[in-house]
């Protein structure tokens, strides 16, 4: 079976409610489109008719988080004759954490009176997400049971769904439906509300409490993409808030929709590392929640070490595409999330978090690097590496986790166990930043984490450094012989800042990233078009994830390559404007002299938490400010050459103070609002 596609969908959600339908609104019963609430599909279709037609569409607009506005005519209505549609159909979903609530504003500018019978047929088949995500047959609609005369009910398991509509008819039963007699006057209008109610105590997801966990930034900017596209991301960051039951205060960011709405250990610690600059609430409660979840015991069949941080959390086991390949409804298999999960309680240190929430991290810590020291190099050759020990699991378990991911410059596909180029890079980042809280909180140990990040820098240049046709650059990874996978990719952006590299090493990566084979496109290719295995709509292996490309600008930035930087960020703007300022998981790496604008990579996620991030840290890597609340100091290092023109950025959250940066045309740069005695450092 094909999994089914999204790129051409209207996405509303406010988690863990989403809904998915076509752009005139409608959601009919074909491949992803719906109403889910967490992991299931409780509304599978929401058809307005009138007069057993469909109105004809006109247009669509995101109204906000949670709200979407569809626009539609009903031309057999109204004046005859007249070439203007004088009856207009505006229908509002809003999404509510536990359903949706539409209305459908009818208005006439007829000299007519104007009568019609408006209908919602419904459907709910109760499907799984990761049933509809297969593409197999999606599950069966169910009957509604009428519930008195106000509502349409559906029941499955422990869950609970109930439709309201005031003033309609309802039909229960096979084919259930609303139904409204409507009769406007002349220029009149009336507005029609129904409403979905679900109830589903087993969802091991539920709303977020309060306000967001970030700062509201106030931007002004002459690039104007760079506003248009924080506006939208941080409107879809704040509809992707989720917590688990019982701690409904500890926010984490679901990683997208509508697949992977749930928590995802290393999306949801990138996701909160790029927010860092407004603020350090969300990085605080998302290190909580998955510190609640660190391995303890050492399990082959889900992944689960001590001190592992884990991968994802489903209400049930999630099939791969095989009835013997089914991920654990609590699953590990990720190589990379406990080096991040260190680096994100450092980093979110560093920007203010207080000492009163790190100092109970701290056990986690020392069991994290437990982990990385007694559990992530299973043949002790020094080096982090990953196999799915159960054949059940993710075959790749870095970020680029698609079983085709990791692949020589010929195309051939490297062997397990593997170790990955950037994983190296977090490790050696998590020892220094794990032996920097180490050494601030009076804890033992952090002589010996230094010693390993020097150790790993020297073991990796002997052994992951290739030549290639533009000069040597790192390997993706190193298969199960110790071979290295020449391929160029864009994971070796990762490493910029890691402690894995020279200053020449940087100089050269720099240059080859941003070479027309990584970069011609909108954005940074996963991998380079000269290799043999590139395909622009490849899932890791050619096309362009924009968080990916933002983490790579993050890097650059602050190691000094503005130009580069700069090229790669122009891209992500061309891109977003493209994609209405909400920026999918991936699309496609072609060159732009070969396409006026990005090809849609067609089964993408969007919203995805870590794409929308992505808007915060293209605007922090032009502002340049690196604040070390700790140490009493921020480094001050503005891209040169003011590549988004002039920019002001209010609300950077430095220690709970609110600092504003001011970047003008010609570069200067001004800092106010930053904690007293806190020195500023220029960039030399």
């Amino acid at each position: 079976m094909l999994q089914p596609l999204l790129h051409d969908l209207v996405s509303t959600v406010l988690a863990p409610a989403s809904a998915l339908s076509g752009a005139d609104g409608q959601i009919r019963e074909a491949g992803v489109q719906g109403l889910f609430r967490a992991d299931r599909r409780v509304l599978s279709l929401a058809r307005l008719l009138v007069d057993e037609r469909e109105p004809e569409a006109v247009g669509h607009t995101a109204a906000g988080a949670g709200r979407s506005r569809f626009v539609s005519l009903a031309r057999r209505l109204g004046d005859r004759g007249s070439a203007d549609p004088t009856v207009r159909l505006t229908r509002v979903r809003e999404l509510t954490p536990y359903g949706m609530e539409e209305s459908v504003e009818i208005v006439s500018t007829a000299s007519v009176p104007v009568s019609a019978t408006v209908a919602i047929e419904l459907a709910c088949d109760f499907a799984p997400i990761e049933t509809v995500k297969s593409g197999r047959a999606t599950g069966v609609a169910m009957a509604a049971d009428p519930s008195g005369e106000e509502r349409l009910s559906w029941r499955s398991e422990r869950i609970r769904v109930d439709v309201t509509a005031p003033g309609a008819a309802l039909k229960a039963g096979k084919s259930p439906r609303l139904s409204w007699e409507v009769a406007l006057p002349p220029r009149g209008r009336t507005t029609l509300r129904w409403a979905v109610a679900v109830d589903d105590p087993a969802a091991v997801v539920v709303p977020a409490a309060g306000p967001p966990e970030w700062n509201a930034p106030r931007v002004q900017a002459d690039d104007r993409r760079i506003t248009r596209l924080l506006d939208r991301s941080l409107a879809d960051l704040r509809s992707l808030r989720l917590a688990e039951p019982g701690a409904p205060g500890d926010t984490f960011l679901g990683a997208g929709v509508p697949w992977f709405l749930t928590l995802f250990g290393r999306d949801s610690i990138w996701a909160a590392r790029m927010l860092l600059p407004l603020g350090t609430r969300l990085a605080g409660s998302t290190l909580r929640v998955l510190a609640r979840h660190q391995g303890t015991r050492l399990d082959p069949d889900t992944g689960e070490a001590p001190g592992k941080i884990m991968h994802e959390l489903r209400r049930e086991a999630f099939p791969l595409g095989g009835e013997d390949r089914r991920l654990p409804a609590a699953y590990y298999g990720t190589i990379d999330a406990t080096p991040l999960w260190i680096s994100l309680l450092h980093d979110a240190w560093r920007w203010g978090l207080p000492a009163a929430e790190v100092e109970p991290l701290l056990p986690h810590l020392e069991a994290a690097l437990g982990w990385l020291a007694d559990h992530a190099d299973p043949d002790g050759d020094g080096f982090l590496e990953y196999i799915d020990a159960g054949g059940r699991g993710l075959a790749n378990q870095g970020w680029k986790d698609s079983g085709d991911a990791v692949r020589f410059h010929d195309g051939r596909l490297a062997e397990p166990p593997i170790a990955l180029a950037e994983v190296q890079g977090y490790a050696c980042r998590a020892a220094l930043d794990a032996a920097a809280l180490l050494d601030a909180f009076d804890r033992p140990g952090a002589d010996r984490w230094r010693a390993y990040a020097g150790s790993l820098a020297t073991r990796f240049r002997a052994a992951f450094w290739v030549d290639g046709p533009h000069g040597r650059f790192p390997a993706l990874a190193l298969d199960r012989d110790k071979r290295p996978v020449d391929s160029l990719t864009s994971n070796i952006g990762h490493l910029l800042g890691s402690g894995l590299l020279s200053a020449d090493e940087s100089a050269q990566i720099a240059s080859l990233l941003a070479g027309p084979d990584m970069a011609e496109g909108f954005g940074l290719r996963t991998m380079s078009a000269g290799a043999d295995g590139f395909s622009p709509l490849s899932y890791h292996c050619g096309s362009i994830w924009p968080h990916d490309t933002a983490i790579v600008i993050a890097g650059l930035a602050r190691e000094g390559f503005a130009k580069e930087a700069a090229v790669l960020a122009d891209g992500l703007l061309a891109a977003a404007e493209t994609f209405d300022y909400r920026l999918p998981e991936l699309y496609a790496g072609d060159a732009q002299d070969e396409v006026l604008r990005p090809v849609a990579y067609p089964a993408a996620c969007r919203p995805q938490a870590w794409s929308a991030a992505a808007a915060v840290t293209i605007a922090h890597a032009a502002l340049g400010l690196y604040p070390d609340l700790p140490a009493g100091q921020a480094l001050l290092r503005p891209l040169p050459g003011a590549p988004l023109g002039a920019l002001s950025f209010g609300g950077l959250n430095v220690g709970g103070n609110d600092v504003e940066v001011n970047v003008s045309r010609d570069g200067a740069t001004t800092v106010t609002g930053l904690p007293d005695g806190m020195d500023l450092l220029p960039s030399h």
